[in-house]
């Protein structure tokens, strides 16, 4: 008989749900895809206990099982351990949030309740509260294939900590060292956003920025509040005042007024970005030592919303000790309901399971069959076809100049599009970055597109050490081959580099076969990929890309075997669409 382990995130934000079994992880879903809220919520002390009810539908759908019949449930935060050590006498914080006794009172109740709210939604099994830390860690290792590995999570916060060094062997995590708040690196990089005039959650727009800037000019003022000790660091609480919104302290330190919302960013706040990138990887980079000095493995693998820092990532690896890694693709938190589960199956059944888990892609979200696609078409009264040949038809379109939205399969668990919920475009294209910034994307244009490159011709194409495995997850960034820069103008970042996804036939074949055609075609073998949104959570369903697909400048749209023009669906949108759960 089956064991069904639901692991449930929803503490902070990235709220998910995952699914697994002794057979392996039948799905892994993000909240956001579904009630189409970036981040699916806010992270307050007030709305802790707002379920994943979305994913949770689609998960328990995917598995065939009703609620009832799952015999357990692993959250992915430990209310009572975060309550006992995060009150800090000393802290400057804001009446009733975060740090605030009645703040976490208020966080600790609403996260305590949660068993009782499945309990009236059906479940009758157990339910299990999951140290953060571990969740993260779990999430990396036991998907990773390694037998033993150094892990190294490195978050905003969980309970309390926000870096966790461990060792995994086998079926156990073992936790080595840990970092506490106010010493948080995560921390650091949603207030410079913030300083920088953006919100806490854009720190991929930061990693873009630093680029651009001098990395030299204001490391100083860095090491002026952060201490890079052996194996770890410490950041100054009274300076970065993680739990205020007062920047006073930065904006004398760099001796510049934090940005308001939608000003321009002029060079000097490039340099602010580029500095924090480097202290960062730095840091990083001794806490990779240090951990190899403490397990002596040859793997690594890396967890928490940090380890989605490409840059860092690719110096930890190409400079560090080790001779393999992995990156959870859901490193932020969506990955600790992944991980939690994974972590309660392990202690349940030490010795079975093993390689059931071991990832070997990350479609882990919903599908549609060609029934189901065509329901939908029909629905908004577009205009479609079904080509023959329509992987060599779509390589010509791009080819061509158009922006294709394409469609496939189950959706990409994580942050990033590889190939299934995906904006693809031609990368030799100059014009292109600005082409799908202002009429798709509508973003900003220092933001970089990156490339899904076939990964037999990776070497050929972008400077690279060490085979990582990360590669196919776009969570690495390589210097392109200087011969092949001008061939590929829209996929090469200011620096030179680019973040690549590697595409493994025996992983995505439809996929490789689309960007083997524009080989053919082109001699390119690669595609400019970005995800299927527009200023929203990456698409989910057929309808959610229908409507993307006729809101934006997209020329073509593929989904499944069927292929729309945007130049016979100029039309507005059906009054009474479905939902994502019809």
């Amino acid at each position: 008989m089956s064991v069904y382990i639901l692991g449930v995130n929803c503490a902070y934000h990235e709220s998910s749900v995952a699914l697994v079994t002794e057979r392996g992880i039948v799905a892994a879903i993000e909240e956001e895809r579904i009630n189409r809220i970036k981040h699916a919520k806010p992270a307050l002390v007030s709305n802790s206990d707002e379920l994943p009810v979305g994913a949770l539908k689609y998960c328990l759908k995917m598995g065939g099982v009703a609620l009832s019949q799952v015999d357990y449930i692993a959250f992915s935060f430990n209310p009572p351990k975060r309550l006992e050590h995060n009150l800090i006498a000393d802290d400057k914080v804001i009446d009733g949030s975060w740090g605030s006794r009645a703040g976490e009172t208020l966080f600790h109740d609403k996260l305590m309740g949660i068993p009782s709210r499945f309990r009236e939604m059906g479940f009758r099994g157990e339910f299990v509260f999951v140290d953060h830390s571990m969740a993260h860690a779990a999430s990396a290792f036991f998907p990773s294939s390694f037998q033993d590995s150094a892990i190294i999570s490195v978050d905003g916060i969980g309970e309390i900590e926000s870096t966790t060094l461990a060792l995994g062997r086998d079926d156990r995590i073992s936790v080595l060292e840990q970092i506490g708040y106010p010493h948080s690196l995560g921390f650091l990089w949603e207030k410079i956003s913030q300083y920088l005039g953006m919100s806490e959650y854009d720190a991929c727009k930061v990693m873009s920025l630093a680029s651009f800037g001098d990395a030299e000019r204001f490391y100083g003022q860095y090491r002026s509040f952060i201490d890079v000790t052996k194996g770890g660091f410490k950041l100054d609480a009274d300076l970065c005042q993680f739990r205020s919104d007062d920047f006073s302290a930065l904006e004398q330190l760099f001796g510049l007024p934090m940005i308001g919302s939608y000003q321009p960013v002029s060079r000097d706040y490039m340099d602010v970005a580029a500095g924090v990138q480097k202290i960062t990887t730095e840091i990083l980079l001794n806490l990779a030592h240090h951990a190899h000095e403490l397990t002596g493995s040859k793997q690594l693998c890396l967890a928490g919303g940090v380890a989605l820092n490409c840059v860092t990532n690719t110096a930890i690896f190409e400079q560090g000790p080790f001779e393999k890694i992995f990156v959870q693709p859901a490193a932020n938190d969506a990955g600790t309901s992944l991980g939690a589960a994974l972590h309660v199956y392990h202690e349940l059944f030490r010795g079975k399971g093993g390689s059931a888990f071991h990832t070997r892609d990350t479609y882990l979200g919903p599908e549609f069959n060609q029934a189901e696609i065509r329901e939908s078409l029909d629905e908004f009264g577009v205009v479609y076809s079904t080509p023959e040949q329509l992987v060599d038809e779509v390589a010509t379109l791009i080819s061509h100049g158009q922006v294709v939205g394409w469609f496939q399969g189950r959706m990409e668990f994580g942050p990033r599009a590889l190939g299934n919920r995906s904006l693809l475009a031609d990368p030799r294209n100059p014009d292109m970055v600005k082409r799908m910034n202002r009429l798709v994307k509508h973003r900003e244009d220092h933001r970089p597109f990156c490339p899904s490159v076939l990964a037999e011709d990776v070497k050929e194409w972008f400077v690279t050490s060490k085979d990582a495995i990360s590669a196919q997850y776009m969570l690495m960034a390589y210097p392109v081959q200087e011969s092949k820069r001008a061939l590929i103008p829209a996929v090469v970042h200011v620096d030179g580099t680019s973040r690549i996804q590697a595409v493994d036939q025996r992983v995505n074949p439809r996929y490789h076969a689309l960007i083997a055609s524009f080989k053919q075609k082109t001699g390119v073998p690669l595609l400019l990929n970005t995800s299927f949104n527009d200023r929203e959570p990456i698409v989910c369903t057929p309808e959610d890309a229908i409507k993307t697909f006729l809101r934006t400048e997209i020329d073509f749209l593929v989904i499944g075997d069927f292929l729309l023009r945007k130049q016979d669906n100029r039309q507005t949108e059906p009054a009474d669409s479905s939902e994502c759960f019809a």
